[in-house]
């Protein structure tokens, strides 16, 4: 049996046999348990699809003179700041307050924009407007702060999925006459489509086997409740 090291050493080397677990099954029912364990490094059983929680953290580094942020938007679209003096959340199915770029630019498709869009800027290396508004303190003595950003500008920037791991969750139909544009993405009119999310082979809860419920009897009878008068 190799070991973690083993394994890391021939990641590394780029020589490490990586299958998915619907690989691995399909693999273990011709050749059996014990062939794969010995054929296959890695076995990857993650899903990753965003949904309407994500989002990216961003701490930006100080501002001089220093700033508490409270309200704050990248882009138009506001991000929250209710953490530290300078750490956002920036949502992706957030929309815009306003647009920046109305007073140099015509942009009708604007107000399609989101979070989502502002962070793919983000990780595309653009930039982005933002403009905060603080809370004045004696440690934080900057009322407010415009300037524009990039990933490579700020100290930090994640990428946050909250709700990434589920199962069996709804899906979506539409028996109307038009088109609906919901978080799930867009529903067909008259039933033509139904968007949902079963992760499937990969889900390990779904693999569990289902516990067997039995009765107890009470070893001594149930006490009466006394009411009190």
């Amino acid at each position: 049996m190799r070991t973690i090291a083993e394994i890391n050493e021939k990641i590394q080397a780029g020589k490490a046999v990586v299958l998915t677990v619907e690989a691995v099954k399909a693999r273990v029912q011709e050749v059996g348990v014990q062939q794969v364990a010995q054929e296959v490094d890695v076995v990857t059983t993650g899903t990753f699809e965003p949904m309407e929680a994500s989002g990216a953290m961003l701490n930006l580094g100080q501002t001089d003179p220093p700033i508490k942020i409270r309200q704050c938007w990248i882009d138009g679209v506001p991000a929250y700041a209710g953490f530290g003096a300078v750490d956002l959340y920036l949502g992706a199915s957030q929309m815009p307050d306003y647009n920046p770029f109305a007073d140099t630019q015509e942009n009708e498709d604007f107000w399609e924009r989101g979070g989502g869009h502002v962070i793919e800027d983000l990780i595309a290396g653009k930039s982005v407007r933002l403009r905060a508004v603080g809370q004045v303190t004696d440690c934080y003595p900057r009322s407010s702060f415009e300037t524009t950003i990039s990933r490579d500008r700020i100290n930090q920037f994640y990428l946050f999925n909250p709700r990434n791991l589920y199962q069996n969750f709804i899906v979506g139909i539409n028996g109307g006459d038009r088109p609906l544009y919901t978080y799930l993405g867009l529903l067909q009119p008259h039933l033509g489509n139904a968007v949902y999310a079963n992760p499937g082979a990969p889900l390990p809860p779904a693999q569990r086997p289902q516990p067997q419920h039995r009765r107890h009897r009470h070893p001594h009878p149930p006490r009466r409740r006394h009411r009190l008068h």
